[in-house]
Parts: structure tokens; C-alpha cells; sequence
């Protein structure tokens, strides 16, 4: 049994609260459970319970073992000094407050039906990939919708953060944050940081300046990523270094070798070269890119602001002296959609949040729109019956796997609250 379980039971009141008595003898009547806080702290907040003919207004604490309270060390914290109540599985000791006083205790175990205990060790029993892999695909539809919604929100939460520390070193340029937030997704997961590490070593207010010519920032990229130091007989790899230390002179920039770029085990459509160039020219054809993506509400007009391809130069090439044949070099949807999914939702979300605007409704339907990502997770996902139509119910199944299923969260889980209703 977990703590989390006896939250559950105290918070909902899933035991027999008509013949509470305190270890001690003592009746106890409970007229307001309190406010469950997930934070440090004792868990319930200003609670309001009779014990005996004494009315308490205070906090709760709860505990497997009275003996925890010594074990959590709460004796030698002041945050403590307001419990009212210890609510304990088992009680093994007693417990005292600073001036000696003891606390209440109130030992639920003789308190809840077998049913209830019988409910939750099923919804925990071993699991093979999650625990309640054999009944999701019971649960109402109305409560999953519902609770999807949620977890899409907690997970754009968690991809805004990175966005809010941008945000500080760029001095509230969002135009500045973009571009980083970009050239991270051009990086996808081998290359992401690296990508992110070179054009932050270029400071944007060059970029922009230089935005008009697109080998000027093709220089300044693949100079900064260490792919022009070696010696090419190649006509544009020779332009290319020339602009690139001509900039460096112009600018007066120290050069920031980050550390190399990873070519091994990519397709050749994703090697470093093609991403840095077709970022390149992203930025170049695209002066004004924050205003149009942080006001796009539909994938037709996404897919038409990524409408774009390489230079020239690398419709025959993936590496410097290399020919290969000539094929146009534009991004995939698929690419464009996980932009979409990691870059522009999250940034709308954080852009609006920081505006005080509500726009939840409009990120709902564009992520609707983009399909549905197809992984490992995913794929599981749906051997259990639950099928994503669109990217709305990837990213929640991925949310509720990773912070949820592989935490053991399943009573903070309204999947994992409404089996333990529907059997209780």
C-alpha cells in the first residue's frame, strides 16, 4: 500500500466516517477534510474536525505508520505545529508536538471495507507496461476526452518552461526565441542541442542584419559548427569560408566552435548540412516569421510559411565535395508537423499566456489538425484499443505515460479515479 492510496481515501472520504473514534478513545466528526496540497507541507490544509466535544480548525497529515512522522523528521519542523489530526494506516506510536502535546491519532484500517482495499490492489497489481493496461479502454468516453484535455495543457505547461528561460536571455525577443526554438527541432533529437548551442553563439541582431543574403547565414551556421575548417577544392565551400570569416571581421565576433555535428546514422535528407541550410533560408525568405507563426491558426497556412527548400548548392550534394543526384531538398510534412507539435503550439501557448489572452480552444483545433505522431508509445497504446486520430491524443497518451504511468500516479490519474469508482 502507498501513501497516495490513503490521500485517496481521505480526500473522497472512502471509509466509514460515522464511528470514528481517535486511537485514544476520543469521537472524532469530520466536517471539512481540508485542501489537499502537492506541496511541502503537511497534505491536507485547513481541515475542520470535532474531536470529542472540541471543534479544531488546522491541518492534517497522513502517514502509513505513525512512527513516519519521526522518520519525515516533521517533530523538528515548524509547518507542523498546526497538524490537528494524524491519519495513519497503522498505529505503531505516539506522536508529540514541540510543547509535548500529543496529537490525534485516527487508524484508518479498521475503517475501510475490503471491497474498496480489494479495488485498489487490482488497479496496482503487477503490470506489464502500465496497471491498467486491461481496463482503459472501458473508461467512459466523456471522462477520457475530458481528461486528455487536461493532460494536453500539462504538457504544453512543461514545453513553455524552456520557452520562459529563452525568453530571459533574450531580453523578451520572441523573434530571438523562435529561431532558437526552431533550430532546435532542425537538430531533431542528435543534433537539437548542438543546433541550439550555434546559433545562439551568434548574436540574432547579426542574423537579422544578414537575413537578406542566405549565404551570409549559411556561412555564419556551418562556420560555427566547424564544417568549414578543412581544406575543399568545392567553388561554394570556398565562398562560404570567405563570407564566414568576413563576417567574423565585420561584426568583430570571436569565433564559438560548439562541440561537432553528427552525420552517423542519419539519412542523408536529415544530415546537419541540408537542416542548417534549409534553416538558412527559412529565415531568409521569411523576414517577419515570429508575427506570421505566432497568428497562423490552421496547418494549410503552416505548411505554406515552411514551404521551403535548400540553396542551390545542396540540390546535388549532401556533404562538401560529394555530388550526388540532383533532387529538390524541401521539408516533409512530417517534419512540418513536428515543428508544429514542439515549436509553434507551445510558443503560441506561451506568447498568449504572457499577453493574458485565452486561446485554448483555438490550440485545440489546430493540433487537431496535424496527424497523429507514430512511436513506440503510441503503438502500445493502441494494442490496448485506444487509437489516436490526431496529435491532440498523441501528445496526452504520451503526457499520461510519461508523468503519470511510469510514475505510478494512478490516483492523481482520472483513468485511475474513475476504475476505482466503477468498482467501488
Amino acid at each position: 500500500m502507498k501513501e497516495n492510496f490513503l490521500h485517496y481515501l481521505w480526500k473522497f472520504k472512502k471509509f466509514d466516517t460515522l464511528n470514528l473514534k481517535t486511537f485514544n478513545g476520543e469521537e472524532i466528526a469530520i466536517i471539512n477534510v481540508g485542501h489537499y496540497l502537492e506541496l511541502a507541507g503537511p497534505d491536507f490544509f485547513n481541515a475542520q474536525i470535532v474531536i470529542g466535544n472540541q471543534k479544531w480548525a488546522g491541518n492534517v497529515e497522513i502517514h502509513l505508520k505513525s512512527s513516519d512522522w519521526y522518520v519525515h523528521h516533521h517533530e523538528r519542523d515548524e509547518a507542523y505545529e498546526n497538524v490537528i489530526l494524524h491519519v495513519v494506516w497503522e498505529h505503531d506510536t505516539e506522536i508529540f508536538r514541540s510543547n509535548n502535546s500529543e496529537i490525534p491519532v485516527l487508524e484508518l484500517k479498521n475503517h475501510v471495507d475490503s471491497v474498496t482495499i480489494a479495488n485498489y490492489q487490482s488497479l496496482m497489481s503487477p503490470k506489464s507496461w502500465i496497471f491498467c493496461e486491461k481496463q482503459i479502454k472501458e473508461i467512459d468516453e466523456f471522462v477520457f476526452k475530458n481528461w486528455q484535455e487536461r493532460l494536453f495543457f500539462e504538457r504544453l505547461e512543461r514545453k513553455s518552461k524552456p520557452i520562459y528561460d529563452l525568453l530571459k536571455l533574450t531580453n523578451n525577443d520572441w523573434e530571438a526565441v523562435l529561431f532558437c526554438l526552431l533550430a532546435k527541432n532542425f537538430g531533431l533529437n542528435t543534433n537539437g542541442e548542438i543546433f541550439l548551442k550555434i546559433v545562439q553563439s551568434i548574436p540574432f541582431s547579426i542574423l537579422r542584419k544578414e537575413s537578406f543574403e542566405v549565404e551570409n547565414l549559411e556561412a555564419l551556421f556551418l562556420g560555427n559548427a566547424g564544417l568549414l575548417d578543412a581544406e575543399k577544392e568545392d567553388n561554394y565551400f570556398k565562398d562560404l569560408k570567405f563570407r564566414y570569416f568576413y563576417l567574423l571581421h565585420k561584426y568583430q565576433m570571436e569565433r564559438r566552435l560548439v562541440e561537432p555535428v553528427q552525420f552517423f546514422k542519419h539519412r542523408p535528407d536529415n544530415f546537419p548540412t541540408i537542416r542548417l541550410s534549409q534553416l538558412a533560408n527559412l529565415y531568409h525568405s521569411q523576414q517577419n516569421l515570429f508575427s506570421g507563426i505566432s497568428a497562423t491558426n490552421s496547418v494549410k497556412s503552416i505548411y505554406k510559411i515552411f514551404e521551403i527548400s535548400t540553396s542551390n548548392y545542396w540540390e546535388n550534394h549532401y556533404q562538401f565535395d560529394k555530388e550526388s543526384p540532383k533532387k529538390k531538398k524541401k521539408l516533409s510534412k512530417s517534419f512540418i508537423d513536428l515543428v508544429t507539435i514542439n515549436t509553434i503550439i507551445p510558443l503560441q501557448f506561451a506568447y498568449a499566456k504572457s499577453q493574458g489572452k485565452e486561446i485554448s480552444e483555438d490550440l485545440i483545433q489546430l493540433i487537431n489538425e496535424v496527424a497523429p505522431e507514430k512511436n513506440a508509445i503510441i503503438d502500445k497504446f493502441s494494442s490496448f484499443g485506444i487509437k489516436s486520430k490526431s496529435a491532440f491524443e498523441t501528445q496526452s497518451l504520451l503526457q499520461l505515460k510519461n508523468e503519470y504511468c511510469n510514475k505510478s500516479r494512478c490516483l492523481d490519474c482520472a483513468i485511475g479515479m474513475e476504475l476505482l469508482k466503477k468498482i467501488s
